[in-house]
């Protein structure tokens, strides 16, 4: 059976959580029998498929299920020659209206029209795939009316292989010393940035955080200034080429963030078996453990607090940092793989006869 895996501008979200979890899943289908396809169009691209049109030919390429990640015109163009072909059609709801929130300049005020077209594009879908149950409770509040279930978007533990052989490379790079409290991933306000520069502050630790981060008219006013005039033990390293380093570099990941649909990143640094400082919303709660797999707080007196008892405790680090190890293997590919076979043979039994 071949399956459509389409994320579009994929050269664009490469570097996001977007364009892992689409990573993921095409890895993780790799064991399974499926034949994965990246491009709805014939001969792969836009131009070539209209071209193939006029000559009598097919715009679409053939596909026995489609699984669209992104919400834009060309994932619209999937869905609907899907509906009309009576293709089963699966929509990953990586994009909701209140994790689109303090992403970028003026993201607050269009996240209330994203919100209408969001309940009406994912209530097309035969089935609605969400990361976590937090994040099928939103969309359900739209509400949206199609079916949904929860995958998790996995970590890719073999990928990360090697981190700690890169600690004193990137430590020396960036000049960094001592228990590094770290981030990592594209810089917005929603991922905690202010609440992460604040404790930087209020803190001797060094903080670093690594990943891309916007300086152009689209830039927030708040990664504007803080990636501008940071305090002298924050450092914001701009996009790396191995993630690893990131990882093997830093000993505490602080993720203050506001909203999350799960926290690719945070499975890594689990992963990787860093200690993990996270906020204490919703989201959380399903998959994290506080004392356990991680610390959580909710002001900033108590993610200082948090810092400083695992600065104090190296123990507690390496106790949280193996438990989190463990929980990050819930997670692993393979997990993932298996349910997506489960969920694609069901639709198209449903929908399609094979033969």
């Amino acid at each position: 059976m071949q399956v459509l895996n389409y994320l579009e501008l994929a050269d664009r979200l490469e570097r996001s959580g977007i364009g892992t979890s689409a990573r993921h899943q095409r890895k993780a289908l790799a064991g399974t029998d499926f034949e994965v396809i990246t491009s709805p169009w014939v001969d792969g691209s836009p131009l070539e498929a209209i071209a193939s049109t006029i000559s009598g030919g097919r715009f679409f390429a053939a596909f026995d299920l489609a699984h669209v990640n992104v919400i834009g015109p060309g994932s619209l163009a999937v869905a609907g020659h899907a509906k009309r072909n009576d293709i089963p059609l699966v929509l990953h709801a990586h994009v909701t209206r209140e994790d689109f929130a303090e992403s970028f300049r003026f993201s607050e005020q269009l996240a209330v029209p994203l919100g209408a077209y969001l309940r009406w594009f994912y209530s097309q879908a035969d089935l609605v795939l969400t990361p976590s149950r937090y994040t099928k409770g939103v969309l359900e509040s739209y509400p949206v009316s199609a079916p949904i279930e929860t995958v998790s978007n996995g970590v890719d533990i073999e990928r990360l292989s090697g981190y700690d052989d890169l600690r004193e490379e990137y430590r020396d790079r960036y000049d960094l010393e001592g228990m590094v409290v770290f981030a990592v991933g594209n810089v917005f306000e929603r991922k905690g940035l202010s609440t992460f520069g604040r404790l930087a502050r209020r803190t001797d630790y060094d903080f670093v955080w690594f990943g891309p981060y916007d300086t152009g008219p689209q830039a927030s006013t708040a990664v504007r200034n803080w990636t501008s005039n940071p305090p002298s033990n924050l450092t914001f390293t701009g996009w790396i080429d191995d993630i690893r380093g990131a990882y093997g570099a830093g000993d505490v990941y602080l993720f203050p963030t506001k909203n999350e649909n799960q926290g690719i990143a945070v499975l890594e640094a689990m992963a990787t078996g860093n200690a993990v400082v996270l906020r204490d919303i919703p989201v959380f709660e399903e998959f994290f453990t506080d004392g356990e797999d991680c610390l959580k707080a909710s002001t900033e007196g108590e993610f200082e607090a948090a810092l400083d008892r695992l600065a104090a405790d190296p123990a507690l680090r390496s106790r949280l940092g193996e438990n989190a190890m463990e929980t990050a293997r819930e997670h692993d590919l393979d997990r993932v793989g298996d349910r997506l076979e489960s969920i694609y043979r069901r639709l198209v039994s449903d929908g399609v006869d094979l033969n």
